[in-house]
This record gives structure tokens, sequence and C-alpha cells, in this order.
């Protein structure tokens, strides 16, 4: 009996002993550690982060007044072309058989003003005829007027025969421009960058010409439209520098400049946009139109300044621990950075901000220096959970096994 008794009481330590080694370790892992990085001096810029397309400043649409079948094409697809070279050509038949009937009109109506004349001419020398006879009393008046009548009809004639030759010209004249328009000619110097037809096609220009070709008049010089945020914009200016890139390219940076912000709104489920223009330099023809640019317009940059990363700024204490301590509290004002002394104790140091580039932000007073070790992030049990993200923010780190 005395034994079991001894047995029984050193089982009981043994479990007393287990649980306050458990109950330890957890009140140890419990403890919050912190990781720090030192605050820095280096180059900050701000943006205004925007997707846009690269276009060619000047798109010409060229299109047909005329309807027609395509008789022969004499541009394609990226063919350099200058004003005024022939690029199409309708077939100009009919037009062709609609000026030689013109022509042929407007010489029948010249005959009809030389007829006239001819009429005319007699009718003046019947009428001084006339006018001498009836000085001489051989005949009578009426005989005069009405010579005078004929006169007068006639030269009304000659006026309408060369009413009909204007009449006449103008059809040759609007027969021979619509002939001219079955040859399609470049309006611009630049490069075929759009071929919407094919030889033997019909094209009917009714209510609006039809698009044969589109050419962008110089590839060298192309910009970029941009759609940027409603709160953004009061921060973009004139001539402010770009950066963008586009996914031909993924590691290169190319350059452009503000040149017009377009006061016309555009609102997508409620969310409104601006048309912010980048100019941009195209010497190599590496941009092609309709590449999609990711842009970042500069609002403002600064060289060797003191900073700190973004996530100390959004760093807060985790409740219970140390920091409920009186020198862990965080005071009420404005941004706040956490320091850690050597004892392991948090220090808030209230700071002034400036400007930031999304990962870190511009120190302008304060009494941080560079080199100051200021908390990013406070771990629990090992595991790292920046402040103010979400518990269950899906991460890299494993997946956790059932908990018992």
């Amino acid at each position: 009996m005395k034994r079991s008794l001894i047995i029984i009481l050193i089982v009981l330590v043994a479990a007393g002993a287990a649980g306050g080694f458990v109950w330890y370790r957890q009140s140890r892992d419990a403890a919050p550690r912190y990781k720090t990085e030192a605050v820095s001096r280096g180059e900050l810029s701000s943006q205004i982060i925007a997707t846009g397309t690269v276009n060619p400043v000047t798109i010409v649409q060229v299109g047909s007044q005329v309807s027609g079948t395509i008789q022969k094409l004499f541009a394609d697809f990226n063919t350099v072309v200058k004003n005024g070279q022939v690029i199409a050509q309708i077939d100009p038949a009919l037009f062709q058989a609609r000026v030689d009937q013109a022509r042929a009109e407007l010489k029948n109506a010249q005959a009809a003003v030389e007829r006239e004349k001819a009429t005319l001419l007699d009718n003046q020398r019947t009428l001084q005829r006339y006018r001498t006879l009836l000085a001489q009393d051989l005949i009578s008046q009426m005989e005069v007027d009405t010579s005078q009548t004929k006169v007068n009809q006639s030269q009304a004639n000659l006026g309408a025969a060369q009413a009909q030759v204007e009449t006449a010209r103008a059809n040759l004249t609007s027969a021979q421009t619509n002939l001219n328009y079955c040859t399609i000619r470049s309006p611009v110097n630049g490069i075929v960058i759009s071929r919407n037809v094919d030889v033997g096609q019909t094209v009917a220009a009714s209510l609006q010409a039809p698009t044969l070709f589109t050419i962008a008049q110089d590839l060298r010089e192309m910009e970029i439209h941009t759609n940027v945020d409603e709160a953004d914009i009061g921060r973009v200016r004139l001539d402010q520098a770009g950066r963008f890139t586009v996914d031909a390219f993924p590691g290169e940076n190319f350059k452009g400049r503000v040149y017009q912000i377009r006061n016309a709104a555009t609102t997508v489920q409620n969310v409104v946009t601006y048309d912010v223009v980048l100019e941009v330099k195209n010497p190599d023809l590496k941009l092609k139109p309709g590449m999609t640019a990711n842009v970042a317009i500069i609002v403002e940059e600064k060289e060797d300044v003191l900073r700190v990363p973004n996530a100390a700024l959004r760093f807060k204490p985790p409740s219970g621990g140390e920091q409920g301590k009186p020198e862990a509290k965080k005071p009420k004002g404005g941004p706040m950075v956490w320091l850690l002394g050597p004892d392991q104790k948090l220090k808030p140091t209230p700071v002034k901000t400036g400007i930031n580039d999304g990962k870190f932000t511009e120190i302008l007073s304060g009494p941080l220096r560079e080199g100051d070790p200021v908390v990013v992030e406070a771990s629990t049990n090992g595991e790292g959970r920046k402040s103010g993200s979400p518990p269950n923010q899906k991460s890299g780190n494993p997946a956790r096994g059932f908990r018992l």
C-alpha cells in the first residue's frame, strides 16, 4: 500500500513537471518578436500609375468617295508611301463613260449658243432694214415692233443657251472629278498599317466613305492615351516626365512627356477617369500601334532623402504583453514609427512624412537617424504577420495541419 502511494506521488510530480514545462514553453513562444529594418537614405519618386495604348500621333483613314470594284492595289501592309502616291485603282469604265457623255453635252450646248448667235445677228439686221424702210414710210410701225420682238427673243435664247453651256461644263467637271476619285492616292507621307480591301472587292460609298487603308503619318513620333483616376488627376501637370514599359520589351523602360490633359471624363462602372496623353519618341521603331503600356507619371523626384519602409508606418503593436507598458503606448497625432530598443521595448516616434513611391516614404522631420531600427512586423509563435494584414490572408507558408 505504501509502495503504491509512492508510485502515485512520483507520477503526479512528473505530470506536474511536464505541465509546467509546456506552460513555460507556450508563455515564452507567446511573447512577441519584432522584425526591424534600418532607416536609410536614397532616391524617391512619387508616381501615378496608369495603363494606356500606344498610338501614332496622326492616323489617316483613306477611303473612297465613289462606288466601284477595286481593279488594282499598289500598297500593302507596312508599305511606305508618299503624299500623292497612287495606292489603289477603282474600275473607271462607268465614270469614263459619264465624262464622255458630259463632254458631248457640253459641245451640244456650245453649238446651240452659236446657233442662237446667228439667229440674233439675222434678227438685228432685219430690224435695221425695217427701221430704214419705216423712215421712208414704206412699212408700218407694227412690222418694226415685230422685228424688235424677235431680236429680244433671240437675245433671251442666247442667254439661255449660254447658261446651258455653263451647266454642261459643271456636269463635265463633276464627272471628271468622280473619274479622278477612282484613283486612290495617299494624302500624307507615312506607312500603311492597315489594308481593308482586296482586288475584285466592291466598295459602296453611300452614306459614308468606306475605309480602304489606314496610314500612320510617322511612327517615329508616338503618343500614349492613359486613363488616370479622378483622385490622381489633380497632381498631373503638363511636361511632367513619364516612364512606361510594354510587354514586348519587359526589361526596357521607355520615356515620355505629358503634353495634353483632356477634360472629357470617362465613366465606367462608376469609376471616373481622364485621358492624359504622353508624347513618346520612337526612333528605333520598337513601339508599334496598339501596344499596351504600363505608365508611371513622375509627379515628384528627390535624391538623398531619409526614408523608411511603408510597412513601418503601417505597423501597430499587437495587444497584450509588453505592448501594454506605458513606453509602448501610441500617442495621439500624425504618422508614427516604432523603434526597438536594446531592451526589446517599443518606443513610439512621431515623424513628418513626405512623398512615397509605394515602398518607401520620405521623412521630412523627426528624431529618426540613418541606421535606426524601425519595426515593420510582429510575430508570435514563430509565425510572422505584418500589422494590419488580415489574419486569414494567403501567403507562401506551408498549410497548417489540423489542430488538436
